[in-house]
């Protein structure tokens, strides 16, 4: 037996004792008034219509009722202490319980109640007259001689106590019967039931004075309790309506979340109180997912295999909408008795149920994004075919690391590099060579602590963050023991192979962050291979590099002032149609001595001087310069620059860019500002001022490096770009990683479901440029278009276009006039967008 089935057993049987004691307490009242009823015995004809009379009001006061549904038990309020009282003030009391006895009786009978309802009925009411007797006894109540006010003030004693005595029986057998509290049945609409006491005492007490005045009138006491009993029906259909609509509204508002456990949680809750059912049950078409409860609690999640405990009667009602569609599984509500359910309750079934349609279909499409968007964030974290962190994880858990000032111990980098790898790729072939890699990863990932974090940066380099060290000459013994255990040989389909590996070990630098970690760590390594050693620590003497920069940094203040810095253009194109829409900023340094420099050499340096303000209005007055002189030129192309997170920091960054747009004379959406920044640092509340000051005067914003670890659904909540860019990564790696096309066909179907804009960065090939298209991505930028130009060389090229057509860059991939099917993209599409720069502003 389950412990619901032990529960009812309980409940039944206790129901069945309290009924029980009852009927038995009653009967020893009705043998009693037999007993002595030949004393009273009727002894004219004239006694025997009156005797008839009681058990026929008797009667009609039971069937005349006002009913009221708890689950599956119907419960009423009669008359039938009306009958009593006008009954003990004609007759002994003997008399007044036989006929209540007989006259419950036959209208149960009449109603047809089950035999514990009648049993119960008649024991209740034979307690209520027996009570309603002797109070009359003790006050010694003569109603035919006393005064009009001793009448109704004896009569109101009587009928108080006649009513509470009901209350008292009724409500504890009508609480075990529905499994409802006792306390707040008693609160119920309790201002009714006394509404309801006070109009049946009106009518006894006038039905009383009627008698004394002339008994002809009693004529007008059926239409006075007929009209009694409508009124007070109307008022207790109306109010339980009033109620029923109250419980709705506050229903179908308690389905407004998103998470389907707590949709399906309150829709069984609250269905099982709305509807009074001893069980709700609800089935999910999408995976046969069955929940069921009462109106506390869940009793059961799981699959329909498992059979309801409620034997009865079911309503089912289909979770689809008003119009018929979208059939998302069915309701049902479960009673242990039959029950038919009014013309109202149909309704609101009706009405429920397209809610929680609505609500389900809701919670399951944002799970499902919530699920797009975590594969999305893994993928765009993790290496596809070892399940280390990738490169992008690494960095981003080592900044956090980094930024931690209370971070306890020494962080270090090994950076581990795999000797003649390309050997076995080579002549074992890539099967084998992708058996080597994972069997490293996972000889790596069973060697470091849970609080070390192990990536795989590409090809056959893996690096490994050691967190919390003791002394930074900790670090160094940890890397030999990173690489001793792959020392060890290993088992590629029965053959044995060494692999040999490099490592270079470098503790975490004061300044530089982890970037700089990890290109020290680098240098190590190379260090260690050049030595022809296994494993180098990071020495600042040996590296060149470091020193350059630093070089290259004291040069800042010069370079900016005799406008070393450039910038170069590569157009954004309509992967569709070939035509150029954007072009992205790219900043140059043409140093005197050393020639063209890369950004990535000089960008750190520049955020870190103080020159950054400057710096970037020097980029933005070149970019504007160009997009007006295209404009010009009859080529209204948008300009994209990147921002560098330093500038959102800057209260006076909005009023600058305004300021350039205005100088140029260039509306505010013709410049583009990409984003690439954490999650920290986007929920400053001096970047949200920034961002919403630029969008507010029209500059469009975009995400860049979207899919890399740097952006995520929250970072979007926070941020109100108008465009997405997809990194190259995912571009260059679409046609032979299945987990790149995945990220980039997820972006899109996000950027379509926040109507944003989406450009693929990195095109190289036409094959590259038709998947994107296929997979319904409508603009990109690559060196399958055009290489980064100078803003002229980039007029030239435009005017010349492709195939005699001005401002086309590439063949369109469909023929004038063919039909076409759009594949996934929005109306209106891109019409003109631009992509992010390498430049920070």
């Amino acid at each position: 037996m389950s412990q619901t089935d032990g529960r009812h057993v309980e409940t039944d049987r206790r129901l069945a004792a309290l009924v029980g004691l009852t009927v038995v307490l009653a009967s020893l009242t009705t043998v009693a008034a037999l007993l002595s009823f030949p004393r009273v015995a009727p002894g004219s004809a004239r006694d025997v219509v009156t005797l008839l009379t009681l058990t026929l009001a008797t009667v009609g006061g039971v069937v005349i009722k006002t009913p009221i549904r708890i689950r599956s038990t119907t419960h009423s309020t009669t008359w039938a202490e009306a009958a009593i009282l006008i009954g003990l003030a004609l007759a002994p009391w003997q008399w007044v319980i036989l006929s209540t006895c007989v006259g419950v009786t036959v209208a149960s009978a009449t109603l047809r109640l089950t035999k514990i309802k009648t049993a119960f009925s008649v024991g209740k009411n034979v307690l209520v007259a027996a009570a309603a007797a002797t109070t009359a006894t003790q006050l010694s109540w003569h109603w035919s001689s006393a005064s009009v006010g001793k009448l109704v003030g004896t009569l109101g004693v009587i009928y108080l106590v006649a009513a509470l005595l009901d209350e008292l029986l009724t409500m504890p057998v009508i609480a075990l019967a529905s499994g409802t509290r006792v306390v707040h049945l008693f609160r119920s609409n309790m201002d009714l039931r006394i509404a309801g006491f006070a109009v049946r005492f009106v009518a006894t007490a006038c039905t009383l004075l009627i008698l004394r005045v002339d008994p002809r009138l009693l004529l007008a006491v059926p239409a006075l309790v007929l009209s009694l009993h409508l009124a007070y029906s109307t008022r207790i259909r109306t109010r339980t309506e009033q109620q029923a609509w109250q419980r709705l509204a506050r229903a179908t508002d308690a389905l407004n979340v998103v998470d389907l456990d707590r949709v399906l949680t309150t829709a069984v809750t609250q269905a099982a109180a709305l509807f009074s059912a001893d069980e709700v049950e609800i089935e999910l078409r999408r995976d046969g997912r069955v929940v069921r409860g009462t109106a506390d609690a869940l009793s059961y999640d799981g699959t329909a295999e498992q059979p309801s405990d409620v034997d009865g009667m079911v309503i089912p009602a289909a979770l689809e909408g008003h119009d018929g569609t979208a059939d998302v599984g069915v309701l049902r509500l479960r009673f242990r008795g039959p029950v038919e359910l009014s013309e109202r309750e149909r309704y609101t079934l009706r009405t429920f149920t397209s809610a929680l349609c609505t609500a389900v279909r809701n919670a399951q499409a944002y799970a499902e994004l919530a699920r797009a968007a975590e594969e999305h964030a893994y993928a765009a974290t993790h290496d596809a075919l070892t399940g280390l962190s990738n490169r992008r994880h690494l960095l981003e858990e080592g900044t956090e690391q980094l930024g931690e000032r209370h971070a306890e111990g020494v962080t270090a980098l090994v950076l581990i590099d795999l000797n003649h790898f390309k050997e076995v790729n080579d002549t074992l072939g890539h099967s084998a060579g992708d058996q080597v890699l994972t069997q490293v990863a996972d000889r790596l990932r069973a060697a470091t602590r849970p609080e070390d974090l192990v990536a795989r940066l590409g090809g056959d380099e893996f690096a490994v963050l050691l967190r919390g060290l003791s002394a930074p000459a900790v670090a160094a013994h940890r890397a030999e023991a990173l690489l001793a255990v792959l020392h060890e040989p290993l088992d590629l389909d029965g053959m044995r192979i060494n692999v040999e590996a490099s490592g270079g070990i470098a503790v975490a630098p004061a300044s530089g962050g982890m970037p700089e970690l990890l290109r020290r760590a680098d240098v190590a390594m190379y260090q260690a291979k050049r030595a022809g050693q296994r494993i180098a620590t990071y020495a600042p003497t040996r590296d060149t590099a470091d020193l350059g920069r630093l070089t290259l940094g004291g040069e800042l203040s010069r370079a900016v002032a005799d406008h070393e810095f450039t910038v170069n253009f590569q157009p954004i194109v309509d992967l569709g149609t070939g035509e150029a829409t954007g072009a992205e900023a790219l900043a140059r340094w043409h140093h005197p001595t050393h020639g063209l420099i890369d950004p990535l050499r000089f960008l750190e340096a520049v955020e870190r001087s103080g020159l950054l303000p400057a710096f970037a209005e020097a980029i933005l007055d070149q970019a504007l310069l160009a997009a007006r002189s295209w404009r010009d030129a009859g080529f209204d192309l948008p300009v994209s620059v990147n921002v560098s997170p330093r500038s959102l920091l800057d209260a006076r960054f909005p009023g600058s860019v305004l300021a350039r747009l205005r100088a140029h004379d260039l509306p505010p959406d013709r410049l583009v500002l990409e984003l690439t920044e954490t999650l920290t640092l986007s929920q400053l509340d001096v970047v949200d001022r920034v961002l919403s000051r630029l969008r507010d005067a029209g500059v469009r914003l975009a995400l860049d490096d979207f899919g890399t670890g740097y952006s995520s659904l929250s970072l979007l909540s926070r941020i109100p770009v108008h465009e997405l860019k997809i990194d190259r990564s995912f571009v260059a790696a679409m046609e032979t990683s299945a987990e790149a096309a995945a990220v980039i066909r997820s972006t899109l179907d996000l950027g379509r479901s926040l109507d944003l804009d989406v450009v693929a960065e990195g095109v190289e090939n036409e094959p590259q440029r038709r998947a994107l298209w296929e997979l319904g991505c409508t603009a990109g930028q690559g060196h399958l278009f055009a290489r980064p130009l100078p803003a002229g060389a980039l007029l030239a090229t435009l005017r010349r276009g492709s195939g005699g057509r001005p401002g086309v860059l590439a063949p369109p991939l469909h023929d004038a006039g063919a039909v076409i099917r759009l594949p996934g993209r929005r109306p209106g599409g891109r019409s003109r967008a631009a992509g992010g720069s390498q430049l920070p502003v």
